[in-house]
């Protein structure tokens, strides 16, 4: 039964209780993804019941562009918006990194989830098995779709030549194993491991080979902002430093006015109380960088924990249950991380890679 916006169902006991219903992508992915948050509610709440919506975006139907090429940054977010925003869903499951760092007004994330490795995996065609992205033959051909991989490992690696490669994960491995296009294709660690596929994974990327993009690897629950209730149910799934490391994750990119159009790549950690941002900018090919680390305490004062204001929006994350202290200090982090790497001429590199992307 429908009242107002949301939606009811009576049990056999004639119990009433509200239907939470979470949107997705269709992907395989995707849906695994959900389910695992679903799953946590579940477990916290038992006596919810949750239906799981899933809808086509634009970015899973636009197979043969390359990401950065079609230059809307909500690629994969705005049909579940909309469907969040016409309450036919009452949440939605994102990897976070999909997400923009300013959500349209009215959305706010409600919890960003434990992080799964955040790097970037080497995936090899089956003919080279075993072997490593330096022992690859001269010339052999790497997809990725991502202009921050291909900027790092063309320096890293100049014996390899990059190519785009679109889909979502199925359509990839396929491409990569059925045909001889590609001698390795790179993707991220954290959906080959949430598919089960990490025997897949000859090489794991460190961060001085290729350091990875902002938010990748945790998920993120967006909600209505106005919806208390809701925000309140999904706030418990909160992962304190992961919030805390993609808070400045997320400022950094932003007050860089980065996107999927130009590469940009984080490190982020979290030791012995202190909070450690590295941030870095590349021209397309590489060649061009700029890079540097900061770090600031994430150690609260006892009486700032009462006070946090419960509407504050941080990079669109919203998060009452950790000190606005600690949060304010790790979104200043990321600010004056990119101000520090502006001062140096990040600006420039980033509007050459944008026009030069733009014209391919």
């Amino acid at each position: 039964m429908e009242e107002g916006p949301y939606k009811y169902i009576r049990d056999g006991n004639g119990k009433v209780s509200r239907v939470i219903r979470i949107g997705t992508r269709k992907s395989q992915l995707a849906r695994i993804q959900t389910d695992s948050v679903a799953e946590k509610l579940k477990e916290l709440y038992p006596d919810i019941h949750l239906e799981i919506v899933a809808m086509s975006t634009t970015g899973d139907k636009i197979l043969d562009t390359a990401l950065s090429k079609i230059g809307e940054k909500s690629l994969f977010t705005k049909e579940l918006e909309n469907a969040l925003d016409r309450n036919e869903v009452d949440l939605v499951v994102h990897s976070l990194k999909d997400l923009p760092t300013a959500l349209p007004p009215g959305f706010t994330i409600g919890a960003v989830l434990k992080r799964e490795s955040p790097y970037d995996a080497v995936v090899l065609h089956p003919k080279n098995v075993g072997k490593t992205l330096d022992v690859l033959p001269e010339n052999s051909v790497v997809g990725t779709s991502s202009l921050r991989r291909a900027a790092q490992l063309k320096k890293r690696f100049p014996h390899l030549h990059f190519k785009d490669i679109r889909g979502n994960l199925n359509t990839r491995l396929k491409k990569l194993d059925e045909k001889e296009d590609f001698a390795a294709i790179i993707l991220a660690a954290a959906g080959l491991r949430r598919m089960g596929w990490e025997n897949r994974i000859s090489q794991i990327l460190e961060p001085g080979d290729c350091m990875y993009a902002v938010g990748q690897g945790a998920l993120a629950v967006e909600v209505r902002a106005r919806d208390t209730d809701i925000l309140e149910m999904v706030s418990v799934l909160h992962d304190h430093d992961t919030v805390l490391r993609c808070i400045a994750e997320r400022a950094f990119l932003r007050h860089l006015e980065g996107g999927c159009s130009v590469p940009v790549a984080v490190h982020t950690e979290v030791k012995d109380g202190q909070l450690y941002l590295t941030g870095a900018v590349y021209s397309l090919d590489g060649s061009d960088s700029l890079k540097d680390t900061m770090q600031t305490s994430i150690t609260a004062a006892e009486k700032s924990l009462e006070e946090v204001d419960e509407q504050v929006q941080r990079v669109g994350v919203t998060a009452h249950k950790i000190s606005g202290e600690v949060q304010d200090r790790a979104e200043r982090l990321g600010v004056d991380l990119a101000n520090l790497l502006l001062s140096k001429g990040a600006k420039e590199i980033l509007t050459v890679a944008r026009q030069l992307n733009d014209a391919r």
